[in-house]
């Protein structure tokens, strides 16, 4: 997948990307939108790796990284896709695997067809 630099994603609408709270920071949904373009990359492969990348992104503006994660949920617009977001969201947590719940959804913003929300804890 082409990523062509790493900019924080903006919000979509009036939420924050990320809220602390009692050193928990709870993530906004993540999309597959490159946020050099605002461009919905294109495949559920694609749109895996942009969302996990989204997530990290945000979390590296609280000072923290995807092993700081403790449950994400996934949204999944076609359930048939599981086993590849699986495949790929594994590359992205082999240390530390989050709880997690997926959920079937009939449709997500701007037609993506995945979404993650997080819950990291920050424990500095």
């Amino acid at each position: 997948m082409n990523i062509t630099k790493d900019v924080v994603p903006k919000a979509l609408g009036p939420y924050s990307q990320t809220v602390k709270a009692n050193g928990l920071i709870f993530c906004a949904g993540q999309i597959g939108i490159d946020p050099s373009t605002y461009e919905v990359v294109e495949g559920i492969e694609n749109q895996t790796h942009r969302v996990l990348k989204n997530l990290q992104l945000v979390l590296e503006e609280s000072g923290l990284g995807l092993d700081k994660i403790v449950k994400a949920t996934l949204y999944l617009a076609n359930m048939t896709d599981l086993a590849k977001v699986n495949k790929i969201y594994s590359t992205y947590f082999t240390k530390n695997k989050p709880a997690r719940a997926t959920v079937g959804v009939r449709s997500l913003p701007k037609g993506v067809l995945l979404e993650i929300d997080a819950i990291a804890i920050d424990s500095r």
